[in-house]
């Protein structure tokens, strides 16, 4: 497979030109700066969430954001009933 070269790269350029006009280019560089600037802080927003902070400032350690235990199964209850539907204690 071919690559670009310096000759395609020119005709790209003029035909870009003859799009939009010499008028239009650095607008369009302008607008696609900020975009690409604000783009770049957004992805720095993301990645500084991941280390997740304290609201003093400290860095929390890793398992932090974590809930402390793990959720437990729910448990029988006290009373039991029989084989004939009648409850009977569980503490004999």
């Amino acid at each position: 497979m071919p690559s670009i070269g310096a000759p395609e790269i020119i005709l790209i350029i003029l035909v870009v030109v003859l799009l939009f006009g010499a008028k239009k280019l650095p607008e369009l560089a302008r607008g696609s700066g900020r975009a690409l600037r604000i783009f770049k802080s957004e992805t720095k927003g993301l990645m500084d969430d991941d280390q997740k902070t304290d609201p003093h400032g400290r860095q929390l350690p890793p398992g932090a954001n974590q809930p402390a235990t793990e959720p437990q199964p729910p448990t029988v209850s006290e009373q039991q009933p029989t084989q004939d539907g009648a409850p009977r204690d569980s503490q004999r």
